[in-house]
């Protein structure tokens, strides 16, 4: 005869079944909560694979730049990025399926900013060469420069590289202008003093007033800074060496690296880096 006092044993079996069911509940919960999976389908408390794959997930992409180097990068009249390098980064950056972010400062910042990971990448005229390839990777090079003495209107004595000799020569902070006036042209040269500025209008200004006797630049960087200040020099002689920029990220990206170079590369196959080049020099990029 069965107790009317304690449950049967079904009861017993329902209500742990019951337990059983509700801490399953509970588990598959929180998993769910832990695993929550981004717009990319990565997971948010798994850390992504390469620094491409980083960008996407984040949706942006920092982009260094000086800001300052009209008509390749620098503030418009609503303090916007604008420029050559600005729109090139901006079409990369779309065709990554992210929005850019324009991080600006001296060029001789940009290096370490990149380095420390502030930024993602440098789009600001970075001349690819063998010493930063040691500590950078570079896309392929997007655009090509040459490179001419600088000098004021009424100077006729300075039209190659060896009348340096004695002089004060302008240059820009940590630019590739900078090492080759140190390692290539010195030894040729002799003894001149080197001058360095943090951006071109400074260097253009001194050399108008004097203060320098020359610097080193390509024309295209050059034109809108003279238009805009009326400044009263020239360029003299052939060009010194021509320089190819790329887009400098960190070391060791292989994966960030080709999805750049292929995105540069649909942009000179459909027509859009022509586009760009024409708004900003008003010519056909050199073949």
């Amino acid at each position: 005869m069965m107790n009317n006092g304690t449950p049967s044993n079904g009861k017993k079996m329902r209500k742990g079944w019951m337990l059983t069911a509700i801490l399953l509940m509970v588990v598959l919960v929180v998993s769910a909560c832990g695993s929550k999976t981004t717009d990319n389908g990565s997971s948010n408390g798994a850390q992504a694979s390469n620094e491409l794959e980083q960008i996407k997930s984040v949706g942006t992409m920092k982009v260094g730049m000086m800001g300052t180097y009209a008509p390749y990068n620098f503030l418009n009249d609503k303090k916007e990025m604008d420029g050559f390098d600005a729109d090139i980064a901006r079409e990369v950056a779309k065709r990554l399926g992210v929005k850019v972010e324009f991080v600006s400062q001296e060029f001789s910042g940009l290096i370490p900013s990149l380095q420390s990971k502030k930024i993602d990448a440098i789009v600001s005229q970075m001349t690819i060469t063998d010493e930063r390839k040691q500590a950078l990777d570079f896309s392929e090079g997007y655009i090509t420069n040459q490179v001419k003495i600088i000098v004021k209107s009424d100077n006729n004595d300075i039209t190659k590289l060896e009348d340096f000799k004695g002089k004060t020569i302008g240059v820009g902070l940590g630019t590739n202008d900078e090492t080759y006036l140190r390692n290539e042209v010195l030894p040729k040269v002799g003894d001149f003093t080197i001058k360095t500025y943090d951006d071109v209008i400074s260097s253009l200004k001194d050399l108008n007033a004097g203060r320098i006797d020359a610097t080193i630049n390509n024309l295209y960087a050059l034109k809108p800074i003279v238009d805009a200040n009326g400044f009263d020099i020239k360029a003299v002689g052939e060009a010194i060496k021509s320089d190819q920029a790329g887009i400098a990220v960190r070391k060791n990206n292989p994966e960030l690296v080709a999805a750049l170079n292929d995105a540069l590369q649909g942009m000179k196959d459909d027509g859009t880096y022509n586009t760009i080049f024409k708004k900003w020099f008003g010519e056909e990029p050199a073949q």
